[in-house]
């Protein structure tokens, strides 16, 4: 069992020994890397990015473009994209009050990358699922 450890534990090691992508990220790099991908490489984050193509939009037209997601998981992800600066909140005084969300120029310069994301997925989905069904009845 301590080999096992000792083995997961010098993972980073391991990796930097073999040719690869990832062998050229140092250790800091490797976990920020990680850390966007979670968030940029989320459903959600992906569907959001994508709406917001078209400009500022109000909080109510993302939640109804994006089917199946929650207000909280909106207002989750929306608060994560902030965070990391793809995503810029405007607030009216007005009556009744009004939210604004639109991309940042960071966000902007992902978004082709979302984008051809989500047109691989549409243009495979057939394909995909025909895999996923053979898969599945080969149990």
């Amino acid at each position: 069992m301590a080999e096992v450890r000792t083995a997961r534990t010098n993972v980073r090691a391991n990796v930097k020994r073999v040719p690869g992508p990832c062998s050229h990220w140092d250790d800091l790099d490797a976990d920020f890397i990680r850390e966007v991908l979670d968030l940029v490489g989320d459903k959600w984050s992906v569907l959001i990015i994508g709406t917001l193509a078209d400009g500022p939009t109000r909080y109510s037209e993302l939640a109804d473009a994006i089917p199946g997601i929650s207000q909280r998981m909106l207002t989750l992800t929306l608060k994560q994209l902030r965070r990391m600066g793809l995503v810029d909140r405007t607030a009216y005084a007005e009556v009744p009050p009004r939210v604004e969300y639109s991309l940042t120029e960071l966000g902007g310069s992902l978004l082709s990358t979302v984008l051809a994301l989500a047109a691989w997925s549409a243009d495979h989905h057939g394909e995909i699922r025909r895999h996923q069904a053979a898969f599945d009845t080969d149990g």
